[in-house]
């Protein structure tokens, strides 16, 4: 399964960007999470929504300001990133496996499909 991020971009703290993962078959059947990487820091979850009845899962940082979303009949999922903050900068990574969450979204070792990337810069 290829995973492509798009939506990446430049924006001013309180501004919104919707990221896109498009995969290359039927996501049906798997979690799809997000996750980000500043420089110098570990890659960490930001939410994952669940292929068995669509429950999302958000870090802490992000609950109330992101919302994850997935069109299994596009094979596309989304990442709505609304009051956007210089701490949210990153380079924002959707991953996939054939994996149900529990209580919280699995850490990076658990997927195997990964997308290459997008690059979200928020800054004055």
């Amino acid at each position: 399964l290829k995973l492509v991020e798009s939506g990446g971009g430049l924006v001013q703290p309180g501004g919104s960007l919707r990221l896109s993962c498009a995969a290359s078959g039927t996501i049906g059947y798997v979690t799809i999470a997000w996750f980000r990487q500043a420089p110098g820091k570990e890659r960490e979850a930001v939410s994952c929504i669940s292929y068995t009845d669509g429950s999302t899962y958000y870090g802490d940082s992000v609950k109330g300001r992101f919302t994850i979303s997935r069109d299994d009949a596009k094979s596309t999922a989304y990442l709505q990133m609304n009051s956007l903050q210089p701490e949210d900068t990153g380079v924002y990574f959707c991953a996939a496996d054939v994996l149900v969450p529990l209580n919280t979204c699995p850490g990076p070792k658990n997927y195997e499909h990964w997308g290459q990337g997008t690059q979200v810069t928020v800054s004055s």
